[in-house]
């Protein structure tokens, strides 16, 4: 199988998908999907912090921005979430520091069948289940995102 591509249409997070904006999921385009279902982990590897953990998404060519926080997902798409490091259920977008930079990987791994994981579960066990069930692997899609110092004014 060759591996699927994962488009997120954008190099840089617009402000709508991180903490300074409306905190939503962004729209993923899905090309070269032969597995029956999807799971997906943004993480930022210089924090070592996962970001989203979404799994059972049966095989689509569409993940629409804005999946609800919930545990169990049943639309716009159907799927299941865990909670990430940063201790919330569902996607927490970027949000650094003022002056701060990271890149945040998208990665999609395509299953052979639903995971059998319950909801709410980490990243430490969802990356556990995947193993054995993984048969396609996206690579990793990234993106950058930076907070910027705001400009002192002259009084």
């Amino acid at each position: 199988m060759e591996n699927p591509i994962v488009e997120i249409g954008f190099d840089i997070f617009p402000k709508r998908h991180t903490c300074e904006g409306e905190d939503i999921s962004p729209e993923i385009r899905i090309s070269r999907l032969e597995s029956p279902y999807i799971a997906i982990i943004l993480t930022d590897p210089g924090a070592k912090v996962d970001h989203w953990l979404i799994w059972n998404i049966p095989a689509t060519d569409l993940i629409p921005e804005g999946i609800p926080a919930k545990p169990e997902v049943s639309s716009p798409i159907r799927a299941r979430q865990g909670k990430n490091d940063l201790g919330k259920i569902g996607y927490s977008g970027p949000c650094l520091s003022e002056g701060a930079a990271h890149e945040y990987y998208f990665n999609l791994y395509g299953t052979d069948a639903p995971l059998d994981l319950p909801a709410g579960a980490s990243g430490k066990e969802l990356k556990k289940a995947l193993k054995g069930h993984t048969v396609q692997y996206s690579g990793s899609t990234v993106a950058g995102y930076s907070r910027k110092i705001p400009e002192l004014k002259a009084p």
